[in-house]
């Protein structure tokens, strides 16, 4: 699997609270709920990856 890319990203600290309750929800990771509303809206734009991994139940500690 490649790489995974690292970026920094400042948010509203009240729409990180929607994030977190949204992927608490879903029985996901802050940063893999914020990867699964991103690839919805891609798909959404029709700009879906080349290359779509499957879906992950879980990510890396946040």
């Amino acid at each position: 699997m490649p790489e995974r890319k690292k970026l920094l990203l400042r948010l509203d600290p009240q729409v990180y609270d929607a994030v977190a309750r949204w992927a608490a929800d879903d029985l996901r990771s802050v940063n893999a709920q914020i990867e699964f509303a991103l690839r919805q809206a891609l798909r959404a734009a029709g700009r879906k990856p080349k290359a779509e991994p499957p879906e992950r139940d879980d990510d890396a500690t946040e």
